[in-house]
């Protein structure tokens, strides 16, 4: 094979020996350079032919496979046929084919979301909602039923560089929250939707999430609809917001990351307010909010800290009521099985953010006060096996009760305990409890236990 190539070579080493007598050196360069590329180009032609035989024989097997039906036995477990190898490659091929999305500007897009089915239970103080936030003031009927509303629909977006070395990716989540405009009819609505624009040290978002101080949450397959332990120590509004962080590491293990931004409040009023004051209210307003979070290790063992704070202001009947709140949320796993999370808040007028739904008083002669409140929530995790997990969470909010009329909510609280096991990778089911005390201004404390079975399908 490497005789076409020597004639060539040859003639080309004879004219350069011919033209340029007197360079030596340079001849010399020239005939190490040819052999260098006749050394190279056997290199490939013994490259060649190996493959070649080695076709011929992967050609030789799967003719004797088709003719007997079997392979020959060895010692050691025999590799896989060909066609065996090819079978795994359309499998991968249709698994690509299947799972592939494609948008105008051919950017990627993966589809994500969890489907859920929830049958629960609730006794006579729980209304007529599947997820009560507080126990109903008076008796009613105990309420059971099933449902699929919880389950949520996902798009994960990868965009395109951006100057400086960034990248730019977005997020949109929705549910079957929405309401229900008939028998089944679950409307469509947005939970959580994002877009990011990311540097290195550098993240700004734009979006639709929870408040910048409260990004934690109790695990739970039972309450999606609502994010859980609402009205109980857990500020969860999903609102539009714009936020930056600013990423600060001291090792690669330690550092600080600064979130600041404007979160958008969702302005609500109690249902002793009175209807004229009710109209007159500004339904959403302006909050400047920032979280401080320190940390320390990796998924495995570790610990998080971070305080923040949010200010914004409630406007109705002309007046304003002040929404101040100090916040401090953490995450502590001592050991790989085990791990503790929560959250803290103290202040004043807190409904905006997914507080109790009173977050000011209206008195006589038209004159508004925030009604100063404290809440908190934790939750114990522990990792029985990487399939089985077991949780138990609870949390409150105490409201201070100068500032409220009578039928307000003096102090609502929530315990609960689930078992979340993993059927498959991408199957999970779980059992939970939970009970609901809630405590009236001079009507006293109402109780309501709720029972859930879950069965959700992650793709």
């Amino acid at each position: 094979m490497l005789k076409r190539y020597l004639v060539p070579v040859a003639l080309f080493s004879v004219l350069i020996t011919h033209s340029l007598p007197a360079q030596t050196n340079q001849t010399a360069t020239a005939s190490s350079s040819v052999a260098a590329i006749l050394e190279r180009l056997d290199h490939l032609e013994k490259q060649n032919l190996e493959l070649q035989d080695e076709i011929r024989k992967l050609r030789q097997e799967l003719a004797l496979t088709n003719q007997t039906g079997v392979t020959t036995a060895a010692a050691v477990p025999a590799p896989p046929s060909v066609e065996e190898r090819l079978d795994i490659q359309e499998t991968r091929t249709a698994e690509l084919a299947q799972s592939k999305l494609d948008t105008s500007q051919r950017m990627p897009v993966e589809l994500t979301g969890m489907l859920v089915f929830n049958a629960f239970s609730n006794g006579k103080f729980g209304g007529t909602l599947q997820n009560p936030i507080t126990a109903a003031l008076t008796r009613g009927q105990a309420n059971v039923g099933g449902t699929f509303r919880q389950t949520v629909l996902g798009l994960r977006f990868h965009g395109p560089a951006l100057p400086g070395g960034g990248k730019a990716e977005g997020s949109f989540y929705m549910d079957f929250w929405g309401g229900v405009a008939a028998p089944n009819g679950n409307l469509f609505r947005i939970r959580l939707a994002t877009i990011d624009l990311m540097w290195k040290n550098t993240t700004i978002t734009a979006g639709q999430d929870k408040p910048i101080v409260a990004p934690r949450e109790p695990s739970t397959l039972a309450q999606i609809g609502l994010a859980p332990l609402t009205g109980a120590g857990n500020l969860w509004d999903w609102q539009p917001q714009v936020r930056i962080q600013q990423r600060f590491k001291f090792s690669e293990s330690t550092g600080v990351r600064a979130e600041a931004g404007v979160f958008q409040t969702l302005e609500v009023t109690s249902g002793s307010t009175p209807a004229a004051a009710v109209a007159t209210l500004e339904k959403a307003r302006p909050g400047w909010e920032g979280r401080l979070n320190f940390f320390q290790g990796n998924d495995d063992r570790g610990f998080q800290i971070a305080p923040g704070f949010h200010f914004s202001t409630s406007h109705i009947l002309g007046g304003s009521a002040p929404s101040k709140l100090f916040t401090l949320d953490w995450s502590a796993k001592p050991i790989k099985q085990f791990e503790f999370t929560g959250a803290f808040f103290r202040g004043q007028n807190a409904a905006g953010l997914g507080g109790l739904r009173q977050g000011f008083t209206v008195l006589a002669g038209n004159r508004v006060i925030p009604i100063h409140t404290t809440g908190m929530w934790g939750q114990f995790t522990y990792f029985a096996t990487p399939k089985l997990s077991f949780h138990a969470y609870g949390g409150g909010e105490l409201n201070r009760t100068l500032d409220l009329l009578n039928g307000n909510i003096r102090q609502n609280m929530i315990y609960a305990g689930n078992v979340i096991y993993k059927l498959a990778p991408n199957v999970l089911a779980a059992i939970e409890a939970s009970q609901n005390r809630t405590l009236y201004m001079n009507n006293g404390l109402r109780l309501n236990n709720h029972y859930d079975l879950a069965l959700a399908y992650l793709f």
